[in-house]
């Protein structure tokens, strides 16, 4: 692997972690039960950032731009 796709790899997960933290405030001031939700199953809490954009739409757009990287990685 290369330096660049390295360097792309590394910071677009540690992009889609910060979307993930932003995504769990987000589901933690909303409601205890979307909460729980977005820690037991990370992947399936952006489904409640589709459906809460006005709320979770920041959190959506940072994991766009880590899913970005990611795939300008290969």
């Amino acid at each position: 692997m290369e330096a660049t796709s390295a360097t792309l790899m590394t910071f677009g997960l540690a992009t889609l972690l910060v979307s993930w933290i932003l995504m769990l405030i987000a589901a933690w001031k909303d409601d205890y039960a979307w909460g729980i939700f977005a820690v037991l199953l990370p992947p399936l809490a952006y489904i409640y950032g589709l459906f809460r954009l006005e709320k979770a739409g920041q959190s959506l757009l940072v994991a766009f731009a880590g899913l970005l990287m990611i795939w300008a990685a290969f």
